[in-house]
């Protein structure tokens, strides 16, 4: 089964059912086959099976037909994260190597600087409107036939995604059609659905992320996705109300944007009977408050990655129903292994842990990636023994659930003493100054590494390091406490509100080594 597939079956079942609704535009299912058919003819006149096209974007409907139509062409579709730097967009692309590169009008010179560095772009394409020296995207679909090409072969490149590169260097993970088919059917399959015929689903995510395979989750079932040009609290709860949304995705961050914004109240949300949550870790007090507020919906998460296409575990709306009526320790769980996925918890040996033993998770399954685009270094470190090695720790309780501890590269090793980053994280988040923290670990000549709390206050607070560590002192062991406590406007993140540790431990690096140890 190949990625278009999802949208011919629905055409097929659903033609004039509408597949996208995005600002004052929509497809219906067999419209959306049709441009996405299209497309793929228009990309075989400026490019040949094979090749990479990148996308350079904000959200528009052009952005999910290349989800469909690039892959169809017999060519990999590069997500490109429109938040980069112009240097780290030609660094990317640089490692990608594509032929052809689309855009829009506030990044065409950013698009026509990395098209001059990087040899292999020989083909700009505009979606807003014509450019000099660029092809119009309207331009690859008039006159073609609306019928499809000759089908990919299933294990071909589909989808080129950049890891967040949240702890180091991103690399690119390789998605075949067998991969992303393989994720969208586990999610099919495993999410709750409730019990809507159809369903209005609201698409807040950057489709440059992981998380956009959502759109084609709903395709699958033939629902409606409304398309949000980008994230912003007002734009969202203007869009649940117009379109009496039923359904959402959102990362933590996201979600606590919704709880602060002071106009929350006066927008109609109660249509949502459904929200799930993920990309990063959610604070236990947010997700309490979100349930509070969103009364009528239903919440689930789970767990996921770039290099998985998307989630293989699943805490659904039942095991948040069990928790909320007393089982707290549930709400920090990210699930139980999805409908075809398999999932353990292992120690350095590949051993499975004992129950409540933290070790490292990894996964099997038809959409683990094929590897690392140009890194087989990587792609060896990380695929052994047919297992793929995620880099988060992680334990497993006796009753099959899974809670993510951290990431290897973000445990901190104090004194002999292993600190997990989150577990700190989450006592800050319970400060009523804090709005975001995050924990990283700093040099420190006597103990190894030392515990650094990095935080964003909320408006019109400013915490002392001093409160700060009083506050922990209460809740955690000595060596788990804040050493150093830097105060923040606010703490750097990727697009869909993930904080980059690596960009924070260079801040602390740089703070400690002004500061001097502390005492």
């Amino acid at each position: 089964m190949r990625i278009s597939d999802v949208v011919a079956f629905a055409a097929m079942r659903a033609p004039e059912v509408t597949a996208l609704e995005f600002e004052d535009r929509a497809w219906s299912y067999r419209e959306l086959h049709a441009d996405v058919c299209r497309l793929a003819h228009g990309l075989g006149g400026i490019a040949r099976p094979g090749d990479r096209v990148a996308v350079l974007t904000e959200n528009n409907p052009e952005y999910v037909l290349a989800y469909y139509g690039v892959p169809l062409a017999g060519m990999a579709l590069v997500f490109v994260n429109y938040r980069l730097a112009p240097r780290e967009v030609v660094d990317l692309l640089s490692d990608a190597t594509p032929s052809v590169l689309v855009t829009e009008g506030k990044f065409l010179d950013t698009a026509r600087a990395a098209a001059a560095a990087v040899d292999s772009i020989r083909t700009i394409v505009t979606v807003d409107g014509p450019a000099e020296d660029a092809v119009e995207f309207a331009a690859l679909l008039d006159g073609r036939p609306a019928t499809e090409p000759a089908a990919p072969d299933e294990d071909a490149p589909a989808w080129l995604l950049y890891t967040s590169g949240t702890t180091g260097r991103a690399k690119g993970a390789v998605l075949t059609h067998r991969n992303v088919v393989a994720a969208v059917v586990n999610a099919g399959v495993s999410w709750s659905r409730g019990d809507e015929d159809h369903v209005i689903s609201l698409c807040p995510w950057p489709l440059c992320h992981i998380a956009g395979y959502g759109v084609v989750v709903s395709h699958l079932a033939a629902d409606t996705v409304v398309l949000l040009r980008r994230y912003d609290p007002d734009g969202f709860l203007a869009a649940v109300a117009r379109h009496r949304v039923t359904s959402t995705t959102v990362a933590p961050t996201m979600l606590a944007m919704l709880l602060r914004h002071p106009a929350f109240d006066s927008y109609d949300t109660s249509s949502i009977t459904r929200i799930g949550y993920g990309s990063a870790p959610m604070p236990v007090a947010t997700l309490r408050e979100g349930m509070r507020r969103f009364p009528n919906a239903s919440f689930q998460t789970g767990f996921g990655m770039t290099e998985l296409a998307g989630n293989v575990l699943v805490h659904s709306a039942e095991d948040h129903v069990v928790a909320a009526a007393g089982r707290t320790e549930l709400l920090a769980s990210v699930g139980r292994p999805m409908a075809v996925s398999a999932v353990r918890v292992v120690d350095e040996t590949g051993t499975d842990c004992a129950p409540d033993e933290v070790g490292e998770l990894v996964v099997r399954g038809d959409q683990v990636c094929s590897g690392y685009w140009n890194r087989p270094d990587a792609s060896a470190e990380a695929f052994r023994d047919g297992w793929f090695h995620s880099g988060d720790l992680a334990r497993r309780d006796a009753e099959g659930y899974f809670y993510i501890v951290d990431r290897k590269k973000d445990m901190i090793l104090t004194g002999g003493e292993n600190v997990y980053s989150r577990e700190v994280e989450e006592v800050l988040h319970h400060h009523p100054a804090v709005a975001a923290a995050a924990v990283v670990g700093a040099p420190d000549e006597v103990w190894g590494e030392r515990v650094v709390a990095v935080i964003e206050p909320l408006a019109g607070q400013r915490p002392t390091e001093a409160e700060i560590r009083e506050f922990c002192a209460g809740q955690l062991a000595g060596y788990k406490c804040p050493r150093r406590v830097l105060v923040v406007d606010e703490l750097p993140r990727n697009t869909v509100g993930k904080i980059l540790k690596r960009e924070l431990r260079a801040r602390v690096r740089d703070a400690v080594d002004t500061a001097g140890s502390p005492s």
